[in-house]
């Protein structure tokens, strides 16, 4: 919990209660809406704009077709049954003159490229189906009727239709939005420069521009929060890993699915540090088509990689083929906090009285924000989490050996 007094003002309302955020991304603004709305006071800050690291430089994915049995799809699975009803009531609190968050349940397409890949990708979608996923096998007629571009030589395709596209950017600005009208603070452009501790707790934080009190301070930085949580004193393993996206010019819908090879679970799941570029293509509500994805770790890195895009522009065109005659509008690119064991960490910090973390997420962070954001609520005000919080606990025992104290 965060502490004797705070614990009893929980329950009494919550009005004793002030938490401190750090980091006004997808997750960050996610905290701060949930705990909002429960009552509890919430500063957020940003060493940037808000909603403008690793939120801005995204495809907007929903995902279940991406995760194995465990952990991670039971969190995936939950965020899966929270955004409608976010998405319903964003548009009632916002109104009509707020832009639409583009959320569309519009499926996921997995195809294999070579007899090969086959195997594994129906496998990896049993496995799925055994822990309650639907993950229907196609054959290549039926892939192309949900696909008519897709190219024909593929050798195998699932479809998933629980995934879910949103529009990133938007999706963190209306929730920034909401969180403010249950009211939280928000300050851009105030980096941490460290925290104020006392008798061995975390009572708050130190920015460029102010000094904020607080029962609880919560990182959700992203990749940036391996940096925050040495500042404060109780250090976590997370690393920038890099990804580019192209982006075509506007055309007519001939992609209607979130569609990708099967490759791109093996790098998700990868810890290699070295370029990994998979087949992820999908349109946007604007018409424009979004070409990944790449994971590399070269630390903040955010020099143009010419490479990378001939990578992920080739592999888009084995796919649909008529890709070749478009042109490419822009490309750009962000980096995912990465964590060595590959699940979010999502909790209290054992080894400083006061610290919680949401950090983590890798490249599912806009999927997984608004679960986190109550997983996390949940746990700080003492409320039964609707999954099992444990396996995203900083003391798991698969971090215990890169954060030494803590198991």
């Amino acid at each position: 919990m965060v502490g004797r007094k705070a614990r009893a003002a929980v329950g009494f309302g919550v009005d004793a209660v002030k938490v401190v955020v750090i980091g006004a991304g997808i997750v960050g603004a996610a905290i701060a809406r949930s705990l909002s709305q429960r009552g509890v006071e919430v500063v957020v800050v940003d060493r940037g704009r808000n909603a403008g690291g690793t939120s801005s430089a995204g495809e907007g994915n929903i995902l279940v077709s991406d995760k194995g049995p465990g952990a991670e799809l039971v969190l995936a699975r939950y965020a899966s049954t929270l955004w409608p009803t976010a998405v319903a009531e964003l548009r009632d609190e916002l109104g009509p003159k707020f832009p639409p968050i583009e959320f569309e349940r519009k499926g996921g397409l997995v195809v294999a490229t070579s007899a090969a890949g086959s195997r594994p990708l129906l496998d990896f979608a049993a496995d799925q189906r055994a822990a309650g996923i639907t993950a229907i096998p196609l054959g290549v007629d039926e892939a192309l009727a949900l696909e008519p571009e897709l190219n024909p030589e593929i050798t195998a395709a699932v479809h998933y239709p629980e995934d879910a596209q949103v529009q990133p950017v938007t999706a963190t600005e209306a929730l920034i939005a909401s969180a403010r009208r249950a009211g939280a603070e928000f300050h851009e452009g105030e980096p941490v420069v460290d925290g104020i501790t006392r008798a061995g707790r975390l009572r708050g934080i130190r920015t460029s521009g102010r000094s904020v009190a607080a029962d609880a301070v919560i990182v959700a930085a992203g990749p940036w929060s391996g940096e925050v949580s040495a500042l404060l004193g109780a250090p976590l393993p997370v690393k920038p890993r890099r990804g580019m996206v192209l982006v075509t010019s506007r055309m007519p819908h001939r992609i209607f699915h979130k569609v990708y090879d099967g490759d791109y679970v093996g790098a998700v799941g990868s810890n290699a540090a070295d370029l990994q570029t998979s087949s992820v293509i999908e349109s946007t509500a604007g018409g424009t088509v979004l070409i990944g994805s790449s994971r590399q770790q070269i630390g903040f890195d955010s020099r143009l990689d010419v490479r990378v895009l001939r990578e992920l522009a080739a592999k888009a065109i084995a796919l649909f083929p008529f890709l070749k005659e478009m042109s490419v509008m822009r490309s750009y690119g962000g980096f995912r906090p990465f964590m060595p064991d590959h699940l979010p960490v999502i909790g209290a910090d054992a080894r400083l009285d006061g610290l919680w973390h949401a950090t983590g997420h890798e490249g599912a962070g806009i999927g997984l924000s608004l679960a986190s954001a109550d997983l996390l609520a949940d746990l700080l005000t003492g409320s039964a989490p609707a999954i099992d919080a444990s396996p995203f606990s900083p003391s798991r025992g698969s971090l215990a050996r890169e954060l030494g104290n803590v198991g």
